[in-house]
C-alpha cells in the first residue's frame, strides 16, 4: 500500500435518517476502524429528487475522519450497515491537516497490531 494513503485524511459524508441509530453505526466504523472520528451532527431536513420525485426528510448528518487507504472497506461496510437503498458516499481530500491531527487518524484508522 502507498505509505501515503494511510497518512492522507480524507472526510466522507453520509446522511441517515433522523429517527435511525446514528451513533451506533460511528461507533461501529470506529470500532472496526474504518474511522478515526465520526461526528453526528443534529437532525436536519434534507430535500432531494429520487425516482422521479421530490422528497422531503428529516435526516442526520455524519462527518467521518478517515484515511484515504481506508475508503474502499470504508464504503464497503457503510453500504452493509446503512439502512438507505443509495447511501451518500461523498469523499472529501482534506489537503491540510497538522501532522499531529494526520498521524493520530492514521494511527487510529491502522489495525492494531498483536
Amino acid at each position: 500500500m502507498d505509505p501515503q494513503s494511510t497518512s492522507e485524511i480524507a472526510i466522507v459524508l453520509t446522511t441517515i435518517g433522523a429517527d435511525a441509530d446514528a451513533a451506533a453505526l460511528a461507533r461501529t466504523l470506529v470500532d472496526e476502524r474504518l474511522a478515526a472520528c465520526v461526528n453526528v451532527l443534529p437532525p436536519m431536513t434534507s430535500v432531494y429528487r429520487w425516482q422521479g420525485a421530490i422528497e422531503q426528510e428529516r435526516e442526520q448528518q455524519l462527518v467521518i475522519k478517515t484515511t484515504r487507504g481506508a475508503i474502499a472497506s470504508l464504503e464497503t461496510r457503510l453500504r452493509a450497515l446503512h439502512p438507505y437503498e443509495l447511501p451518500e458516499f461523498l469523499v472529501v481530500h482534506a489537503a491540510g491537516a497538522s501532522p499531529a491531527y494526520r498521524a493520530w487518524v492514521a494511527e487510529s484508522v491502522t489495525p492494531e497490531r498483536r
